[in-house]
């Protein structure tokens, strides 16, 4: 940036709020210096003019106008005594003689930068090699389609082509031994669902009436077929068996088991049915076969393994995997595109985009509302079931469960939408206000163009660093061992490659983490945090310092340079990546606290739901209200802290007390227009994220997401992720006005304190929304005493 030129301060001194021979002071009328004026005003007065070969007064250097901020409604002098002020005038003249230093103009400090906080950009660094290790891991050690599909007889993944036998195809879990299920669901029998023997499908096989069918083990041993020849034959090889294999089929040891039960796909596991259909039954019988246990316990315990909260939590995060198109669509390119077209209206419509805005937000929220309550069941009849798959019952409490957590969701999107209008209804008046402030941001942008392109580049890179990190996590939450687990002789099968029953490899598989697995999930999830809160804070702290270019330099984009962005950019890779891993440590650390407090709570819920609960639960709502609150505080201090580190070049701890002084020091002046265009921003940001939640939904309704390899368990977390990553990708787009505005308002009062109250670089708009505020304080604040006055004066 061109080093700007010096520019000269009042000539005048101030008495009784009364500038000579200088710029406008606040609540003050101008009042020239010159002799002439001076011999009138003394001769109104009645007092002695200057003699004719006294000194002449300095003459006036002129000033870039500024506007007063507080506009006096009468003239300083009116009702003083005229010998008093004459001898006002008489100082005036004096010290204009003597002339005052010449102000000093504030500007961005450019020389004598050093790096700062160095000690937490060597810990950003160490940290993220760190997270790079343990995502290699979970690459190297994971398999999402166990999220989904669970694990067969073989202890083989349903789905995976790199299984001892190709499963490509076959991703169905089934319950092949009725018995071993139903023993399952008995609480005396130790025996357990995960031992019971499954194998992976391509579909849940279906009962024949007029000739019993199997579903045999895979063709293996002297079964002398290929897998696609078992498919083709619907799983059954019964008439290759052996007499011997055949009298342990019927005894349902294998290696083939009668198909008694209806079943159908839910969640990609084949859900019996409680009773065998009475024609199979009979044809069972027939050929000798031994008894079938059959009622409730075996819907029961399946449904139990299919709802249980761990493995819901792996289904939900398979969903992101499998509907990655609505992630892309809904969750990247539509926020991008809404937060760009936003960006650039709001340059040429500043008034029309707010109130847009919060006619849309009230709209949006409604409308997400409703789709909520139609998912739930409230409204019509396109409950979340036809979502997560047309063949799911209505008798599972799985399915009952989805629209459960719906509901939940449905109630909560009510009361925000009561909130919202409640408070679209009380700011009505001030949105005003906001509107002149972000016309103000809006002609800062507009004189730096390269603003409203430069945030797709810390987009691209957190949708990036986002992809990966949904990536690593599906593979680091699939990590670990695949063991056997330990029947103690409750169950027997035949071994085809034993060509014998046996009773050691009979028990089924499970996927075992490690504690350096749960630990690597935990260190993942803060790293999410902190890197996007560190891509923020660089991408915030180069806004500003391009904003801050702008103010001081009166909005000439002469001397801003070229490319003020890439300038700002520059100093902030070169000198500050220190104070922005400082800044984002702080925020992902309440960040991440606020996540484990939330994890606690799930895992106590029973313990909320007994007597006496009540008190847990309001114990971590108070927590994780003042936890909210702080997250809050700690995020104004550190973006105002940001402009600081732009201009200034510091460390974050002494800009972030500088700038706290500075907010405190004008609280009154700027605290109010900067809470309301926040608020209005903040809007738009809800808004952004609102439309892409819709459109997820929209998107996982069609035909695409309910049936096929590409179905999924429920909507909700895809669409709760899309809203999420909207608002991200809104928050960065939006960054541009919202540091605009912040960073104009704070260079508003470093200017002021320099220039002892008048702020001598402000736009003219700004300084005219500020004064019309104030006297609409003054004015309020009038009103109350004097009804103050009346109500004592009435009492007495």
């Amino acid at each position: 940036m061109r080093k700007q030129q010096k520019h000269e301060g009042p000539t005048g001194a101030i008495v009784s709020g009364t500038p000579v021979y200088g710029s406008p002071v606040i609540g003050s009328p101008v009042v020239t210096g010159s002799p002439a004026a001076t011999a009138k005003l003394s001769s109104d007065l009645g007092t002695a003019a200057p003699e004719d070969d006294a000194p002449a007064a300095t003459p006036t250097r002129e000033l870039p106008s500024a506007p007063p901020l507080y506009e006096a409604s009468a003239p300083p002098y009116a009702g003083s005594p005229p010998a008093a002020y004459a001898s006002s005038v008489l100082h005036i003249d004096r010290e204009a003689v003597a002339g005052p230093p010449a102000a000093k103009k504030p500007h961005i400090k450019l020389q004598n930068r050093k790096c700062q906080d160095i000690v937490f950009l060597i810990l950003f660094i160490a940290f993220g090699i760190g997270f790079m290790i343990e995502s290699s891991f979970g690459f190297n050690k994971g398999e999402p389609r166990r999220l989904v599909y669970g694990l067969d007889y073989l202890g083989n993944t349903c789905g995976d082509k790199k299984a001892s036998v190709n499963l490509e195809s076959f991703d169905v879990r089934y319950w092949q031994n009725p018995n071993q299920v139903y023993k399952s669901g008995v609480l005396s029998n130790p025996f357990n669902l995960g031992d019971a023997r499954s194998i992976c499908l391509q579909d849940c096989p279906i009962p024949n009436p007029t000739n019993l069918t199997w579903v045999c083990d895979y063709p293996q041993g002297p079964i002398n077929l290929t897998m696609a020849d078992w498919a083709s034959r619907n799983y059954d090889y019964f008439d290759l068996l052996t007499p011997t294999q055949k009298n342990s089929s019927t005894n349902l040891t294998g290696p083939c088991y009668p198909v008694l039960f209806q079943s159908e796909n839910f969640f990609w596991s084949c859900q019996l049915e409680a009773s065998p259909s009475n024609e199979t039954l009979k044809l069972w019988t027939n050929i000798g076969g031994v008894s079938i246990n059959s009622g409730n316990v075996i819907v029961q315990v399946v449904q139990k393994a299919l709802s249980e909260p761990t493995t819901v939590v792996k289904r939900y995060v398979a969903d992101l995997g499998r509907a990655w198109p609505v992630l892309v669509v809904c969750g990247g390119i539509a926020p991008l595109l809404l937060s760009v077209t936003w960006l650039i209206v709001v340059r040429y419509f500043a008034g029309t985009i707010t109130w847009l805005t919060v006619i849309l937000l009230n709209i949006f929220m409604l409308l997400v509302t409703v789709f909520f309550y139609i998912k739930a069941g409230w409204i019509g009849k396109d409950a979340v079931l036809v979502v997560v798959g047309s063949g799911a019952t209505n008798a599972l409490s799985a399915s009952t469960s989805e629209q459960n957590h719906l509901k939940i969701v449905a109630v909560i999107m009510t009361i925000l939408v009561v909130v919202v209008v409640l408070i679209t209804l009380v700011m009505l008046k001030r949105v005003v206000i906001a509107v002149a402030v972000i016309k103000v941001a809006g002609k800062a942008i507009g004189a730096i163009p390269s603003l409203i392109i430069y945030p797709i580049i810390p987009f691209i890179i957190v949708a990036v660093f986002l992809i990966y990190w949904v990536a690593a996590l599906l593979y680091l939450a699939s990590a670990g061992s695949v063991v056997q687990n330990t029947c103690n002789n409750s169950c027997a099968a035949y071994d085809l490659q034993l060509q014998a029953i046996t009773e050691n490899n009979c028990c089924g598989y499970s996927l075992h983490h490690s504690k350096n697995i749960a630990w690597a999930i935990v260190y993942h999830i803060f790293g999410m945090f902190w890197i996007t809160q560190f891509i923020n804070a660089c991408c915030l702290t180069t806004i500003a310092g391009a904003i801050a270019a702008y103010y001081w330099a009166r909005g000439e984009t002469m001397e801003l340079g070229w490319a003020p962005v890439l300038s700002s950019a520059k100093r902030v890779v070169h000198y500050s990546l220190g104070s922005m891993a400082l800044g984002s440590l702080l925020v992902a650390s309440i960040e991440m606290v606020r996540f484990i407090m939330e994890f606690i709570q799930k895992r106590l819920k029973l313990l909320e739901m007994a007597p006496g609960g009540c008190c847990l639960s309001i114990l971590f709502c108070c927590a994780q209200c003042c936890l909210g609150c702080i997250e809050w505080t700690i995020k104004f201090i550190n973006r105002n802290a940001y402009i600081v580190i732009a201009t200034s070049g510091k460390g974050f701890c002494r800009a972030a007390g500088k700038a706290t002084e500075l907010i405190v020091t004008n609280i009154l002046r700027v605290g109010a227009v900067n809470i309301i265009g926040d608020l209005i921003l903040f809007l738009g940001k809800v808004c952004v994220s609102l439309a892409c939640a819709l459109f997820s939904f929209l998107m996982l309704d069609t035909h695409k997401y309910k049936d096929g390899h590409s179905q999924v368990s429920s909507p909700l977390f895809p669409v709760l992720f899309c809203w999420g990553i909207g608002y991200i990708t809104a928050g960065i787009f939006f960054a541009v006005v919202e540091m605009a505005i912040d960073t104009i308002l704070l260079s508003f009062c470093n200017d002021a304190e320099e220039h002892n109250g008048n702020a001598m670089f402000a736009p003219p708009l700004l300084t005219d929304t500020l004064s019309s505020h104030a006297h609409c304080q003054e004015a309020a604040e009038a009103a109350r005493v004097l009804k103050k006055q009346q109500r004592n004066a009435s009492r007495k």
